[in-house]
Order: C-alpha cells, then structure tokens, then sequence
C-alpha cells in the first residue's frame, strides 16, 4: 500500500501559522460526524444555529425541533431570506479545509467539537445554499463571496477563525488575505 508522507513546516507568526504542504491530506466527511443535538432539546446544530441567527423571532415546527421560518441575513450575497430551505449552515473554514490545516491531527472528539461548535461565533454561519455550495471547500485565493462589500470583513473572520482553532494558513492563502487587507487598510 502506498503511504503518504506529508511534511509540515510550521511557523508560528504573531499567532497565525503558515504552512507550505501538498494539498493532497486525505479527508473523509465521515470523520467530523453529523449535525449533534447537544443539549438534547431536540434541536440540532443546524437549528441552533438557524435559532440564534435568526433576526426575528422564529417559528418552529410542532414538535419545537426544527425551524419552518423566521428572517436570515446572508452576509456572502447580501440577501435577506424567510424559509430555512433556502439556506446551508456553513463550516466557515470548511471541513476539508480544517482538515488539510491541521485538522487531522485532532482527536475525534476535537473534529466533532468544531462541525458542531456553537461557542464561537465564526465557526458556523447560515448562508444560501447555492452559495454555499459554491464556495465548497475553498479559501480565500480560491473564492470569495459575491457580494463585494463583505470581502475586507470575510477574510478578517477567516484569518481569526483560522487562529481560534489553531489552523495553519498555506501561503497562497495567506498572500491573498494579505493583499485584500491592504486594499482594506487603504480605503
């Protein structure tokens, strides 16, 4: 069988760690588990956090587990939207990408703790679905969202997301957000 031998360089800079790495980690959706009902309320993640982002009280089926409606701002687009349905509850630093940062040398209670993680804020954040699934597993060089006016505060969230979690940035990466936040600085 063919092993994969990936070499980490790390450096820890003001906080943030670069890393130059193949981008060939192997992943597998399966090792971050499913959306958890932590609290056993009945509500799992992808409710709590429909519940919590919703600018408006929500309504909530007749079992009081799942979210029929309520008002959600997409920050990626811009839009306003009223059905859940029409929105993906996002891995802010996708899966994947959490992954090939540093991700799978976590414990798998670490990765079930971040898919489902709704003590920091940026971990998770409803967004259109189609959007969403744009996105994929991309970072910054990759994609950025379309609504424009959200680019200088997008990649301030992922550079702070990346930190929290102790994730490494490749340089690409870490160029880009660079870049962006220059012409942010220059505004």
């Amino acid at each position: 069988m063919k092993q994969l031998l990936t070499v980490f360089l790390v450096t820890a800079v003001f906080g943030t760690f670069v890393m130059s790495t193949p981008q060939n980690i192997p992943y597998k959706r399966n090792l971050y588990g499913k959306w958890k009902d932590i609290d056993k309320d009945c509500q799992n993640t992808r409710q709590e956090v429909l519940i919590t982002e919703s600018l408006i009280p929500v309504k909530l089926d007749s079992k009081g587990c799942r979210v029929i409606s309520g008002k959600w701002f997409d920050p990626y687009t811009g839009q306003t939207f009223t059905s859940p349905s029409d929105l993906d509850i996002d891995h802010f630093i996708p899966l994947s990408e959490a992954h090939r940062s540093g991700g799978n040398i976590w414990d798998q209670q670490r990765r079930q703790k971040y898919a489902n993680d709704l003590s920091y804020k940026n971990t998770l954040i409803a967004v259109s679905s189609s959007t969403n699934r744009a996105k994929g597993d991309k970072d910054p060089a990759r994609w950025l969202p379309p609504n424009k006016s959200f680019h200088c505060e997008y990649v301030q969230l992922w550079e702070a997301t990346k930190k929290y979690w102790a994730l490494t940035m490749d340089d690409e990466e870490k160029e880009t957000i660079k870049s962006i936040s220059k012409k942010c600085d220059d505004k």
